[in-house]
């Protein structure tokens, strides 16, 4: 019999858990630590709440929790509660699927003020994560900037533009929604360092920012090359540009009647934050593309700015005992090896990049590569084992039956237009789940 520890129980780790099912079947027995007593990871917290269809992924991951060799082990903090070196001793191998849940630094002057945040702190506040459920930004101002040209730059920005009815089925918490509603917001600013042609923005995320009822995007025409450059982009980007054309097409005259101003800033690198405690602007120098790098001009301009929030990246947390590459921000591995028996998968092993369906592609080749490095079992105890230390060490282990508690819990606690309301502490988690 063969154990795996997988740590970390968003799509990385589910679908690490669904390759090694098919690997060995009834021969192998998978325990799926989470630091938290709620399983699903990003799904969670870091899809947006009005992407209620992109989270119905769970469902596939709930087939592979039920099975009788999957277990969900929550509640208990990998590197704390229990070693790295702990889990190799009790299973054959540990896969760390933990995903990049920090934000990269700006690395700007002024980044210290206050109401400056990173996008996944921003996100884990409006999505309900215990870590970020205190955030409290401040909303009372005119300008935000939204600094990022990906797909959670938009997200950022749409959840900042919606009116309560937009909300209409989303699972956004409600001490974010309350806010949101009061926001004195009045303009949006999308900056980034390069051009309309170096976008990360996927078509579906961009098209749905032309569809909010209190603003029309605006892009600046001579922001965009002439059309027939688009002919060389990839299908994807060109199908984003040709979004970012529509919006410059949008006549003044309509944005004028809308409360809410969202432009696009292409060719402009922030360089500093401003302010007397509190960010009240931001320090921009515009650029130029050279050799598909964004170049300094020499050229610089201020924006007002009442809230700022990077989206431009995030990195792994680092584990003790696990060898960490800081310049990449995740684990330092061989295409997922990390140290014999120790192995990497998703964003720990690559960095934050693809999509959620990438993780799976990701999970069955560690699982491949596992069974290489280890084709017999190596007779450890396992979740046997494991257990034996966890009742040692007094720790209050949250299974998958006590989350489907918590899930019930939060069901009957929502808003009369949400699929739930999610509990936003750990006590009160696990309180639901019927833990004392």
């Amino acid at each position: 019999m063969r154990h795996i520890a997988i740590v970390g129980s968003g799509p990385a780790g589910y679908y690490t858990a669904e390759a090694a099912q098919k690997q060995w079947g009834d021969d192998v027995r998978i325990d799926i630590f989470d630091m938290l007593p709620v399983p699903y990871g990003l799904i969670r917290f870091g899809v947006a709440p009005d992407h209620q269809s992109i989270k119905g992924v769970t469902r596939r991951y709930e087939q592979t929790a039920l099975a009788d060799n999957v277990r969900f082990v929550g509640n208990v903090k990998v590197g704390q509660d229990v070693s790295i070196a702990e889990l190799q001793d009790l299973y054959d191998a540990v896969v760390l699927a933990t995903g990049a849940p920090r934000d990269k630094d700006i690395g700007i002057p002024g980044d210290h003020l206050k109401n400056v945040f990173g996008s996944a702190a921003f996100v884990g506040w409006y999505n309900g994560h215990p870590e970020f459920a205190a955030l409290d930004p401040d909303l009372s101002g005119h300008t935000a900037v939204v600094i990022g040209m990906g797909n959670v730059a938009l997200d950022v920005t749409r959840i900042l533009s919606k009116t309560r009815e937009e909300f209409a089925g989303s699972d956004i918490v409600a001490h974010a929604l309350e806010r949101l509603m009061a926001s004195k917001i009045k303009r949006i600013v999308i900056l980034g360092r390069r051009g309309t042609h170096q976008i990360m923005m996927t078509p579906k995320e961009l098209g749905e920012l032309g569809h909010l009822s209190r603003t029309a995007p605006w892009v600046d025409p001579r922001d965009l090359p002439e059309e027939v450059e688009d002919a060389l982009l990839e299908p994807g980007i060109r199908k984003s540009v040709t979004h970012l054309r529509s919006f410059a097409a949008i006549p003044e005259s309509h944005r004028a009647d809308l409360p809410l101003e969202v432009e696009f800033d292409f060719f402009a690198s922030p360089q500093g934050l401003m302010g007397e405690g509190q960010v009240q602007a931001i320090s921009v120098e515009r650029t130029r593309i050279e050799a598909g790098r964004a170049v300094g001009t020499g050229e610089f301009y201020e924006i007002p700015a009442n809230l700022v929030i990077s989206c431009i990246g995030y990195q792994t947390s680092p584990i003790e005992g696990v060898p960490f590459d800081d310049g990449a921000g995740r684990f330092a591995n061989d295409e997922g090896r990390i140290l014999p028996g120790l192995y990497c998968v998703g964003w720990a092993r690559r960095g934050p990049s693809g999509t959620i369906g990438t993780n799976r592609p990701d999970g069955f080749g560690i699982v491949e590569m596992i069974a290489e490095d280890f084709p017999q079992s190596q007779r450890k105890t396992g979740r046997v084992g494991f257990d034996a230390l966890a009742a040692a060490r007094k720790l209050d282990v949250v299974s998958f039956d006590d989350w489907k508690k918590i899930e019930e819990a939060e069901t009957l606690r929502a808003r009369d237009d949400a699929p739930r309301e999610k509990f936003v502490d750990v006590e009160e988690m696990i309180r639901a789940s019927g833990h004392d």
